[in-house]
């Protein structure tokens, strides 16, 4: 392996040398604030005169001339293709210009020393050689002929497009310095000595890459004199890393923290693998003292985000359980809001009886949601802006009337829709984790003498109709009933208990479990064999008795909150569960948690399908969404009554009326499985 930096410029300019795409590489898939994003460093260092390189990362590459008789020297990239396949499209904007200038010695400087092999066999011609789709796609643009249409979908083409909007004769001086002057770090392998599988794997793999943290943390620290680093290390830093760490794992968790953090600040959930790039753009480096600042709530945040994942480290006893059981539920999307509100707890803005309700709802909302099936990424944004719904006069009041007011997805479960489901649902075969919190809630409700469940090996849990039941239940059943039980309640909570002796009760006959001596239900001291203790049999009758008992037990502890909603016909709502917009007017928009002020359906719908082209412009092609929006480059010819743009070469028909577009947008925030994001509010 040999590493060495190198100027772009050089690299690409290599005599007959064709840089390889492997068919096994992901395809081209950079997007337009990726291009923006590399476009912008290269004019900013372009036109500066202080800034004499910019460092762009690294190409990993193979050495593949021994296996071909060719003159040409293939390198087959394994590493850094998107910023090589990106670099070689602002060369081929500077070339069309460059033509359309009439500027010649420019477009041959270009074609000849960063495109094209020139004295090669037409297969070797370009310099860099993608993947089947991407090669044709380059091939057109190199064609240049402006009477020909591509007709494939491609992210070359779209992107070569943005490019040839951003440069032009003014500043393509400064785009042609920016590329000179930049550098990466090149890896070359050899095929003989090296093994490029291992260290391509090396190179993506997750364990060896810096985290987030890491990147945010040498963001901070890396500008600051040595003085400063110190400081800053010492007395923030330090302390946020061991705050945010999982201490039963010896788990490090700060870069959950911090996204968490930027969840609230920004009102947006940045991907995983997003954090420092958010941070970096929401905190740029800054004064001393704006750092200081900037990680005071950092840490202020910390200490109670250190108690949500650890939750024996609250000294008070009644909040440390009700922490422990959210953090069995695994409720971390909560844990943006519930910061806020430990926060306001800890600054004595609530009591403790209120942050003990908050911790309260929060489970009933999850718990409910869990038993009926509703799918948990709905709960990410809930909660992402929960804490702007909280009125601090009526605390719980406003929390409760904000997640009974969710629809669809996002609902409240309410009694009936969880008792109905709660009464079949297999509660054996969940995660242990929820299995035991389930159990030991109801055991323990309203009991003074507290029956530890989780990591207590002296009780396990007992199906009462035994899961291999031996002939005498046979005996005592007729068949009907025993199909019945067996089919539809042996997992369910109805058929299910606690024992400290599940080994002697076995697969016996329901009076033998009652009443065998000291280790049957009838001297059992737990509640939930409280009812077994003395029926005198095991029937469909006492099934459905002892699941009433319990159900009434689950909605005294997971209640649906006692609030009575305003009046919502001109709230907020989901685009499904909206009525149909015929005549209507909008006062705003939310979608994909971006606030709009667009008061018109017409534009409502453009903006949509713009941003929906941007994430995955694949599907206006290969669904039934191509037909529907009529999407096309060439208006004119299309037969399209009132076309509109949806980017720089695509447009739309908009001559629809705004039922039209409602029907239209939910096909596609469908296919997107985007249903979740975007809602509206009628004027």
């Amino acid at each position: 392996m040999k590493a060495n930096e190198t100027k772009i410029e050089d690299f690409l300019s290599s005599n007959k040398t064709q840089f390889v795409i492997p068919v096994y590489q992901r395809n081209y898939d950079w997007n337009t604030q990726q291009c923006k994003q590399l476009l912008d460093d290269i004019l900013q260092v372009g036109s500066r005169s202080d800034m004499n390189v910019h460092f762009i990362g690294s190409i990993v590459y193979v050495h593949d001339d021994v296996y071909t008789s060719s003159k040409i020297k293939e390198l087959t990239i394994i590493d850094g293709q998107q910023r090589l396949t990106t670099l070689t499209l602002i060369y081929v904007a500077l070339y069309r210009l460059a033509m359309e200038l009439d500027n010649h010695q420019l477009v041959d400087e270009i074609n000849e020393t960063y495109l094209i092999n020139k004295y090669v066999s037409d297969s070797e011609k370009l310099k860099l050689k993608p993947t089947d789709n991407n090669e044709r796609a380059l091939q057109y643009l190199l064609r240049s002929d402006e009477g020909e249409e591509f007709n494939e979908y491609s992210k070359l083409i779209d992107n070569f497009q943005y490019f040839r909007t951003r440069i032009n004769e003014h500043n393509m001086e400064f785009v042609q310095r920016g590329l000179a002057k930049l550098m990466f770090v090149e890896i070359s392998l050899d095929r003989e000595k090296d093994d490029p599988q291992r260290i391509f794997e090396s190179l993506n793999s997750t364990g060896l890459e810096l985290s987030q943290s890491d990147l945010i943390r040498n963001y901070i620290l890396m500008g600051l004199s040595r003085n400063d680093q110190q400081l800053i290390y010492q007395n923030y830093w330090e302390i946020i890393e061991a705050l945010a760490k999982d201490e039963v794992d010896n788990v490090s968790r700060v870069s959950d923290f911090i996204r968490d953090f930027l969840t609230l600040e920004n009102k947006k959930i940045p991907n995983k693998g997003k954090v420092y790039q958010e941070f970096k753009d929401k905190f740029p480096t800054s004064t001393l003292d704006n750092l200081k600042a900037t990680l005071s709530s950092l840490k202020q945040l910390a200490k109670h985000y250190n108690k949500l994942i650890n939750p024996k480290n609250e000294t008070d006893k009644d909040i440390q359980i009700q922490l422990g059981y959210i953090n069995r539920l695994e409720i971390n999307v909560a844990y943006p809001f519930l910061m806020k509100v430990y926060d306001d707890y800890h600054q004595k803005l609530i009591n403790k009886d209120v942050f003990l309700r908050v911790l309260g709802v929060v489970q009933s909302y999850a718990w409910r949601r869990f038993i009926v099936g509703l799918p948990t990424n709905a709960l990410n944004k809930v909660f992402m802006s929960l804490y702007d719904k909280v009125e601090p006069s009526r605390y719980i009041h406003s929390i409760e009337s904000a997640l009974v007011s969710k629809s669809g997805s996002q609902r409240f479960p309410r009694d009936q829709e969880v008792i109905d489901a709660f009464k079949f649902k297999d509660v054996y075969n969940i995660k242990s984790k929820n299995r035991v919190y389930l159990l030991e809630r109801l055991e323990n409700h309203n009991n003074n003498e507290y029956v530890q469940i989780e990591g207590n090996p002296s009780i396990t849990i007992e199906h009462i109709f035994p899961q291999t039941p031996d002939s005498k239940w046979r005996a005592n059943l007729d068949s009907s009933e025993f199909n019945k039980i067996k089919e539809n309640y042996l997992h369910t909570i109805s058929n299910l208990t606690l024992s400290g002796n599940n080994g002697k009760l076995s697969n016996k006959p329901f009076l033998e479990k009652r009443d065998l001596e000291n280790a049957g239900y009838a001297d059992s001291r737990l509640w939930l064999n409280k009812y077994l203790s003395s029926i005198p049999r095991w029937s469909l009758e006492q099934v459905e008795a002892r699941f009433a008992l319990i159900s009434n037990r689950f909605l005294e502890i997971w209640p649906f909150p006692s609030v009575q909603l305003e009046d919502s016909k001109n709230e907020e709502l989901n685009i499904f569960e909206a009525e149909e917009p015929k005549g209507k007017k909008l006062e705003y928009a939310i979608f994909l948690d971006e606030k709009l002020a667009i008061t018109q359906v017409a534009k409502l719908y453009l903006h949509v399908m713009e941003k929906l082209f941007e994430r995955n412009p694949s599907i206006f092609f290969t669904t039934e969404l191509a037909e529907k929006v009529t999407l096309t480059k060439t208006p004119e010819h299309s037969g399209i009554r009132e076309a509109r743009p949806i980017n720089d070469s695509y447009y739309v028909e908009s001559n629809l009326d705004n039922n039209g577009k409602f029907e239209r947008i939910k096909l596609a925030l469908t296919l997107f499985d985007l249903e979740d994001d975007l809602y509206i509010k009628y004027a």
